[in-house]
């Protein structure tokens, strides 16, 4: 195997600008350089250099520690895109759309998304409460990570 090694930073960033992800970095310096990486070597690079992360957390949208079973359950993809859109970050047509709808039918049936990991669906729509400030039923104890840079 190759050494790990970036042969051009500036076209590396421009893949990031162009929100390239990890995994066609990766095949894309075995077909050109005929180097063998890791996705975990592109993240080095983007936090040693600065870069912007490429996925927002957002620790008030998702508090729980998510069970991996559930990491894909409609209500928590939404609740990244969310997470982007109050990021500031560009969402696609599609992605905007679904999240529209997505918090329209929250309002209009007056719902929270509640997260229980001891359940075979995890993810929950509950009747918002008084004390309910977000989109979601916010827990008495975070147990997710918190956001970091």
């Amino acid at each position: 195997m190759a050494a790990r090694k970036i042969v051009n930073e500036s076209e590396v960033i421009r893949w990031f600008e162009e929100g390239r992800t990890y995994a066609w970095m990766v095949e894309e310096y075995r077909r050109k350089y005929g180097i063998e990486t890791v996705q975990s070597m592109w993240g080095n690079f983007r936090r040693r250099r600065g870069l912007d992360r490429r996925l927002t957390r957002d620790d008030h949208l998702i508090p729980w520690a998510v069970k991996p079973e559930h990491r894909w359950a409609y209500p928590v993809i939404m609740l990244r895109t969310e997470a982007r859109r109050r990021d500031g970050k560009t969402l696609t047509g599609n992605d905007s759309d679904r999240l529209a709808t997505w918090l329209r039918m929250l309002d209009d049936e007056n719902r929270v998304v509640h997260y229980d990991a001891g359940t075979t669906e995890g993810f929950h729509y509950v009747q918002r409460e008084p004390g309910d400030r977000d989109i979601v039923r916010a827990p008495e104890r975070r147990t997710g990570r918190p956001a970091r840079s």
